[in-house]
């Protein structure tokens, strides 16, 4: 690498770097002084403090990471690419935004359809410095550069704290994602390290760009599977210059469509948690809720000055029926009904020679004999009062699950002991989803322009349902593994799963090439495969590095001892029955970690060298060195096998660099789906 070269590259960092700082003075020196009103001036300082914050600048993170140098049949012009556009004083670009049409040929161009590009060049950083540059000729005719060193350094980078941007990383499958349009609903059906949470996020970063004033209208959402995960991603967007997307887990999402129900406050069995989860309960609460309409039996009655009008019970039954036939909400026909009864009233009067105007008609729909008329047909509803009538009631319930459900399945949703109201009431998560369904049934739940729900193999159909309505005028990118699925009412297929979304049109996107997890380790957790996924293309390791796989049936922190003197992050990985005695043994040890899911600081609960990861949250986690304790134990704690099996699958997969499988004495100690310890080199037996 010519010297020369590489003091420009650094001149123009620090060029880049002071051009950063006077784009951030500038918007510093405005006020909202000259609004015309204070609603202007609240708007306009909220605007300049989201730019102040897009313009902070981190002397640990680089400012750009990579160029792309084009022909001289498309201008031989030259662009450095980072997280965020940069430009000197006379508006030309010293870097170009990572998301800028300009910067797609340096993802995806290649020798054999260069896009234009001579070159290509990525840098390599150390605390901010540029230390090194790698180039390659996408024109020469010589032998093509088999890989890259920096991206290899990048990828395998140690890490500690939460997940990173992979925007100097992204690879021409997962660029295509990420700059998929706005309109198209996509399913990234990943392998483990395949980098699809990465894809789900950046493309909610792209989208943004591309769509600034759509989706900051409208909303961006990403739902993941527990809190933990999310404080994992929280940094990604943020660093990508994004700070306008939402967080929550559908918990959350759900909780929050009108009601006051809180949080989760009850567990329940699986098997009753997933018939509340099965699809065929959208049809017994759209059946309870509109079992409430009543048929007329008695005339209408609207007294008005010396006349009294009657409306026969056939007309109100016709109004009733029509409105129903509009396919409503249930709320909305509610407000219209006492409107269609006074219509009814007008015709009379305007038969009998009168002329009323609108402000008649507001009247007559306002009287209080039209009002309690209507409510007695159409009565105000609650979710909570419905759910909570569909749990006590069995005649009720029989009534509306009739020919939907068996009597052994309606035997199961009953309360063996009712709390005393509605308001009583400890619901489950199955039951704030129910909730949240008859609430869309009386209202219409507001749209948002698109969701990045992760995990999302782990979502019942009504659970996808709940997303679904919170994207009826937008669209999703639903990022999962079938062989990672872990809940009793997990998607059988992406199709579907997109039906229950109402995205039938959805496309399916399948990547098996993993960046993250190391060959020797993703082939021995591929031997599940088998048997929990049969259909899925197993996952192929593309790093050159193999990564370390041992077997060990020595202690806790004897099995740690390696990977602690190692750079990087360290999770030990246990079932969550065990996790009293794993945590009792580190701390006899006198090792400093921290408990995933137990959580004494947000902001620091993925700071820690060491982590303790209950085998239930490791799902989605990723890191650099990771011992799985007692794998039997880990399938022994699901309810049934297969799901068992799935969970030993994630735990076994969130290793970047080493993995050590902490088992008993063999041959019992690894589940027989294993088939053993491999008869490899790389594969050590430890003590």
């Amino acid at each position: 690498m010519p010297i020369d070269d590489l003091d420009a590259e650094r001149e123009h960092l620090a060029a880049s770097r002071q051009d950063l700082a006077r784009m951030r003075r500038k918007v510093e020196s405005l006020d909202s002084s000259t609004a015309g009103n204070w609603v202007s001036a609240e708007i306009l300082d909220a605007t300049l403090a989201h730019r102040l914050e897009q313009l902070a600048d981190d002397p640990d993170v680089p400012l750009f990471f990579g160029r792309i140098d084009r022909t001289a049949a498309v201008g031989a012009e030259s662009f450095h690419i980072g997280r965020r556009h940069i430009s000197d004083s006379v508006g030309d670009p010293m870097v170009v935004d990572w998301r800028a049409p300009v910067s797609v040929p340096f993802y995806r161009a290649s020798r054999t359809e260069p896009m234009g590009l001579a070159r290509r060049r990525r840098y390599g950083f150390s605390h901010g410095e540029l230390t090194a540059f790698e180039d390659e000729s996408l024109t020469d005719a010589g032998p093509r550069q088999e890989h890259s060193a920096i991206l290899e350094a990048e990828i395998e980078r140690p890490r500690v704290g939460p997940m990173r941007d992979i925007v100097a990383t992204i690879q021409p499958e997962q660029d295509v994602l990420v700059r998929a349009d706005l309109s198209q609903t996509i399913v990234v059906q990943g392998a483990p390290g395949t980098g699809k949470t990465a894809v789900g996020l950046h493309r909610a970063a792209y989208l943004l760009y591309a769509h600034r004033d759509q989706l900051t209208r409208r909303g961006v959402l990403i739902i993941g599977p527990n809190a933990s995960f999310l404080r994992y991603i929280r940094d990604v967007l943020p660093a990508l210059g994004e700070i306008e997307a939402k967080q929550a887990t559908i918990a959350e999402l759900v909780a929050t469509n009108g009601q006051s129900h809180g949080t989760v406050r009850a567990e329940e069995p699986a098997p009753v948690a997933t018939l509340k989860g099965d699809v065929r309960m959208a049809a017994v609460l759209h059946r309870a809720v509109w079992s409430h309409l009543a048929e007329p039996d008695e005339a209408l009655v609207v007294p008005r000055g010396s006349r009294r009008w009657r409306v026969p019970t056939y007309e109100a039954l016709e109004a009733l029926e029509g409105l129903r036939a509009n396919d409503l909400r249930y709320a909305a026909g509610r407000a219209l009904l006492p409107r269609a009864l006074a219509h009814r009233v007008l015709v009379q009067m305007e038969r009998s020679g009168d002329s009323p105007d609108d402000r008649v008609h507001d009247a007559v729909a306002r009287a209080k004999p039209v009002k309690d008329y209507a409510a007695a047909l159409w009565p105000d509803l609650k979710p909570a009062k419905v759910l909570f009538r569909l749990f006590t009631d069995a005649a009720w319930l029989t009534e509306v699950a009739g020919g939907l459900l068996s009597e052994a399945e309606q035997a199961s949703l009953l309360w063996e002991k009712p709390p005393r109201s509605a308001g009583a009431a400890r619901w489950s998560l199955a039951d704030l989803v129910l909730l949240d369904e008859i609430a869309d049934l009386l209202d219409r739940t507001p749209s948002v322009a698109h969701i990045v729900a992760d995990e999302a193999q782990d979502l019942s159909a009504m659970m996808l349902r709940a997303l679904g309505r919170r994207s009826t005028t937008g669209s999703l990118t639903i990022l999962g593994d079938l062989a990672q699925a872990t809940t009793p009412w997990a998607s059988s297929s992406w199709a579907d799963a997109l039906a229950h979304l109402g995205k039938p049109d959805g496309h399916v996107e399948q990547l098996t090439r993993g960046f993250r997890v190391p060959a020797d380790v993703i082939a021995y957790a591929a031997r599940l495969l088998p048997h929990i996924a049969p259909d899925l293309e197993p996952p192929v390791a593309v790093r050159r590095t193999r990564g370390d796989l041992t077997f060990t049936t020595s202690s806790v922190t004897e099995a740690l001892a390696d990977a602690l003197d190692r750079p990087g992050s360290v999770g030990l990985i246990a079932p969550d029955a065990s996790l009293a005695s794993a945590r009792a043994e580190l701390t006899g040890a006198g090792l400093t970690f921290a408990e995933i899911g137990v959580v004494a600081d947000e902001e620091t609960e993925f700071d820690a060298h060491l982590d303790l990861v209950p085998a239930s949250l490791a799902k989605g986690i990723e890191f650099d060195h990771v011992v799985v304790s007692d794998p039997t134990g880990i399938v022994a704690g699901e309810p049934d096998r297969g799901t068992g099996l799935r969970r030993l699958y994630v735990c076994l997969t969130r290793a970047v660099t080493s993995l050590v499988v902490r088992h008993g004495d063999l041959p019992g100690g690894l589940p027989e789906e294993l088939g053993g310890i491999p008869e490899r080199e790389g594969a050590k037996v430890g003590a």
